[in-house]
């Protein structure tokens, strides 16, 4: 019985808590992230942006979530109700899942397993159902199109993005998120004599690909100015546009969470982690997890500032780039990296110590 207890019972219990600590950690950055996107919008068009809710307008995305549970929800008539309500549980659910195996931190990560990326690859594809399922049960012609542009959009630059990774694997030599950043630890810097430095992170050595997952993470999210799934000036609001109050909210808070789940991965995978920019005091006595959380908030600047100032694409445009441009580049880097790996001996994990 003891043995039961302390090889099940405590850590289940630990992983719930650990769970439920990252869970509360991730939403309430994700309320601080919308205020961002928001005010940051704002300030590229000369506006104020939220400043009415608490000083500076700092409690907006709190009283937008009180405003969207106390409205009643309206399911259409002819919609398949079950499906109609699972779709937005099913989207939040999957992109808080993905959460499981991010290091935030050495050692700090529920779940360390070895292949993290690809379980993050296999959550990440599993996403659009939500969006499919969103757009069909509405019933609708104008959600229909929508989740049938989003699944097309999503799939297409899924592709880009796991060529992307495969040529990040190859230069590691793991599928494990710790080992991808303590890999990070010696690069191009280290190689030139330099002390380990920003300058011996990914998005250095491998910058085309850095640029193909940024833009490829903006079309997988939907996010401006590839958000072709919820134009509004042609499809009203896309596969949501049946959806209002709680279900609708679901369905943005999802979105939110996949949106800062490829600002982590960015951030793992080519902006070194958790690792301090130079590694020497006084940067080394910041904790690693403040490093991650502003590393993190960068690439959602850079997001946010996309979404101010580049035009919508069109639809044609969006599949040209994602299949005519990424998809022939990133298979060329991944000879390209294969060949300089095998040449040099280059990458792995430096060994601790």
């Amino acid at each position: 019985m003891n043995a039961f207890f302390s090889d099940y019972v405590l850590p289940g219990a630990l992983i719930v808590v650990q769970s439920a600590v990252l869970m509360a950690a991730l939403l309430l950055l994700i309320a601080y992230l919308l205020y961002a996107d928001r005010k940051i919008w704002a300030a590229v068009q000369l506006r104020r942006g939220p400043n009415v809710v608490g000083p500076w307008g700092l409690f907006q995305s709190f009283a937008d979530l009180l405003k969207f549970f106390l409205k009643e929800p309206v399911i259409p008539a002819p919609a398949n109700k079950t499906i109609f309500l699972l779709a937005p549980l099913v989207s939040v659910l999957l992109a808080l899942s993905a959460w499981a195996v991010i290091p935030v931190n050495a050692g700090w990560v529920i779940a360390d397993i070895n292949v993290g990326i690809l379980y993050v690859f296999a959550i990440a594809s599993l996403e659009v159902y939500g969006v499919i399922m969103g757009g069909w049960a509405s019933n609708s012609k104008y959600a229909f199109l929508g989740a049938l542009r989003s699944a097309a959009q999503m799939v297409s630059y899924e592709v880009s993005i796991g060529f992307v990774i495969i040529a990040v694997l190859l230069a590691v030599g793991s599928l494990n998120m710790t080992d991808i950043v303590m890999s990070q630890t010696v690069g191009l810097g280290t190689m030139m004599g330099l002390p380990n430095s920003f300058l011996d992170w990914h998005w250095l050595a491998l910058f085309p690909l850095f640029v193909i997952f940024f833009i490829s993470g903006l079309a997988e999210t939907n996010r401006p100015p590839f958000d072709l799934p919820e134009a509004e000036s042609e499809l009203v609001a896309g596969f949501m546009v049946e959806y209002a109050s709680t279900p609708y909210m679901m369905f943005m808070l999802g979105e939110y969470v996949a949106i800062t789940l490829i600002c982590a991965l960015t951030t793992i995978l080519f902006l070194g982690g958790w690792l301090p920019p130079f590694d020497f005091a006084p940067f080394t006595w910041v904790p690693g997890v403040v490093w991650f959380v502003l590393k993190v908030c960068a690439v959602f600047f850079m997001f946010a500032l996309v979404k101010a100032f580049v035009p919508r694409y069109r639809y044609d445009q969006l599949m040209r780039l994602g299949w005519k441009v990424f998809l022939p580049i990133s298979l060329a880097a991944i000879v390209i990296v294969a060949f300089v790996l095998q040449l040099t001996g280059w990458g792995g994990v430096p060994a601790a110590g």
